[in-house]
């Protein structure tokens, strides 16, 4: 769900941005059915999901949350660390992020026959709730954690972590911030080196 992220960290690759959006419906070693760029895509997506995960800072994000919440734990400070990302977007970008969210919906429309079928579907729904946008408020990213618990058929009780969020903010925040240079440099060197 940290798609702002992903697409933010493709820079202004489209080929790469294509392959960062559709890697979470890529499994195994077909991603070597798409050409170079693509390709680098999502190969960059796993490198920045597998940097994430085994970050220290990320870590202490994870242990911030209530206890409830198990393997979900992971998703839900991607979802947290998308809101401060697009919260303080005017800090990592030029451009506004309601215009940046209108110009990659357009472009990942214009692709669409090339993704998964998971990803053709889950693109209208992404477009029609503006979820690059909506991360922004506190709101949006409660919607989220609920939409994501309904998914979960309420395993997952990600609609209470809107509450872990609120109560820990600035720590979240701060977390955020550093962890989120780190991982600007990785995928920048991760980007160059799969290019080669």
């Amino acid at each position: 769900m940290n798609f702002l992220a992903h697409l933010y960290l493709s820079k202004n690759n489209k080929n790469i941005l294509i392959g960062n959006f559709i890697a979470d419906a890529v499994k195994g070693k077909k991603y070597e059915n798409y050409p170079k760029e693509i390709k680098a895509g999502i190969l960059l997506h796993r490198g920045i999901d597998n940097f994430t995960d085994t970050h220290l800072i990320v870590r202490q994000s994870k242990r911030r949350l209530n206890i409830q919440y198990n393997h979900y734990k992971g998703v839900i400070i991607d979802i947290f660390y998308d809101h401060f990302l697009a919260k303080n977007w005017e800090q990592y970008s030029d451009i506004p992020l309601e215009i940046y969210a209108e110009n990659v919906y357009a472009f990942l429309q214009e692709n669409i026959e090339i993704y998964p079928e998971r990803i053709q579907k889950l693109l209208p729904n992404m477009i029609e709730y503006n979820w690059l946008v909506s991360n922004a408020s506190i709101e949006g990213i409660g919607k989220i954690l609920a939409g994501m618990n309904r998914r979960s058929k309420g395993i997952s009780k990600m609609d209470l972590a809107i509450e872990d969020l609120v109560e820990h903010y600035d720590d979240f925040e701060a977390d955020f911030t550093v962890f989120f240079e780190e991982l600007r440099q990785f995928s920048d060197e991760k980007t160059i080196n799969l290019l080669k």
